[in-house]
């Protein structure tokens, strides 16, 4: 297993322990350079979103993985980037607004 695959797996495990809600994957080979995969996942609240935040970064870098986290403090939506994974947790409205895996999967469809 590389690392792109362990880091993964390690995300979707960690917001499935959690609790997280309609996890949706996103395979971004070769439609964007900025990352492998996309993982987008609800929390239940702000605190939900933020404790789903900092779970996945804990466990990243347990395994000896770095990643860097943007919108923790506010937590209506984080922004992961574990490099090869990008990660978005949102509060469900805010999903709701944004339709990010939709666009993606839109892409991906194309690119078949």
């Amino acid at each position: 297993m590389n690392n792109e695959e362990k880091i993964l797996k390690i995300v979707v495990q960690t917001l499935d322990e959690n609790k997280a809600e309609d996890i949706v994957t996103v395979d971004l080979n070769g439609i964007s350079s900025i990352a492998s995969h996309m993982v987008v996942a609800s929390g239940t609240s702000q605190r939900h979103v933020a404790s789903l935040a900092e779970k996945v970064v804990e466990n990243l870098k347990k395994e000896g993985f770095r990643a860097s986290v943007e919108g923790a403090e506010k937590a209506d939506w984080v922004l992961i980037d574990a490099f090869d994974v990008i990660v978005h947790l949102f509060k469900p409205e805010v999903r709701a607004f944004y339709n990010l895996e939709k666009m993606w999967q839109s892409a991906a469809a194309l690119r078949k």
